[in-house]
């Protein structure tokens, strides 16, 4: 650990486009964040390649340039975008102490939280490597890209149900795949999924193969109770079991719900520890957008600015 101890006002944990529109507003606000990337500098956009619902854009743009221009928006207004991974955290009294990779410590004024979430994948190879090649975790920011085309999802949940209608509005046909012979989501989601004539759930089914070189052309599937396989025709394939919140190192001082999500005041981005403030994917499990993410990181600096100024 290093001796020497850096003060800053505002310190953002995470670069995606919420920490980074934190950052906006925090360095036109005369405020000097500071902003460390994390893990995945740019967050989950860095793996997603064309945005097409983000306004602005009218041609749309790849994930990872567009996380280059929020970055650049950033700096200009002086913010310091930092590379390093926020390894620990103690919010039992102010200034609020962080701890860098391990070795720099940090005391700040202000914490705005923006770690995100990430998908949870079936872990099988092919669907590493053909990621943004028609794999895709999120249906609303893809299903666009496979109109009129067959594709298929894996999930069981609520969520699932939810993505496998809305990719029938857009898709030709929407195989779901389920592991168990019966689904988790509630009768409610179901019912819209066993009503839709487009929508073919396969029961006691697992993916073997994601297929395709370049793109996917294809699933091998198998039922797991008989072990027959057989391969589905398909352009898409949707990962939806899940996603899971980066705030492990939270865990002791900050308030969440049982996934992990961390609990903000209503109408506010304040958690449970005055001076400290949650935006984008880390505290919302329901819309999960860029912009919507963008909106709260925003709303963060927003109401850090204002928590200093009362501080003063």
């Amino acid at each position: 650990m290093s001796s020497e101890i850096e003060n800053v006002k505002v310190l953002i944990i995470g670069s995606g486009p919420a920490g980074y529109t934190a950052a906006i507003y925090a360095s036109r606000a005369g405020l000097n964040p500071v902003l460390y990337t994390g893990g995945q500098p740019g967050g989950q956009l860095t793996i997603t390649t064309d945005v097409e619902n983000y306004p602005g854009y009218p041609e749309g743009i790849m994930g990872p340039e567009m996380m280059e221009d929020f970055r650049k928006q950033a700096e200009r207004f002086g913010s310091q975008v930092r590379y390093g991974m926020v390894t620990k955290v103690d919010f039992t009294g102010t200034p609020h102490k962080v701890i860098v990779d391990d070795q720099k410590e940090i005391h700040a004024d202000t914490v705005i939280i923006s770690t995100g979430a990430s998908a949870k994948w079936l872990g099988i190879e092919s669907e590493e490597r053909l990621n943004g090649k028609g794999v895709s975790a999120c249906a609303v920011c893809d299903g666009f890209f496979f109109r009129g085309q067959d594709v298929a999802i894996v999930g069981a949940g609520d969520t699932a149900c939810e993505e496998a209608s809305y990719l029938a509005n857009i898709c030709n046909k929407v195989y779901m795949l389920v592991r168990r012979d019966e689904m988790r989501a509630s009768q409610i989601m179901q019912n819209r999924v066993f009503k839709n004539p487009k929508i073919e759930v396969l029961w006691n089914t697992e993916t073997e193969e994601i297929l395709g070189s370049e793109e996917v052309v294809g699933a091998r599937i198998f039922n797991n109770k008989s072990g027959e396989k057989r391969e589905l025709k398909i352009s898409g394939f949707f990962v939806a079991i899940g996603h899971e919140p980066n705030t492990a190192i939270f865990k002791d001082f900050i308030e969440m719900d049982e996934s992990g999500y961390i609990l903000t005041k209503p109408g506010s981005t304040q958690t449970n520890i005055k001076g400290v403030f949650a935006c984008g994917d880390a505290q919302d499990h329901i819309y999960r957008q860029a912009v919507t993410a963008a909106g709260t990181g925003c709303m963060a600096a927003l109401d850090a600015e204002r928590y200093l100024a009362a501080q003063e």
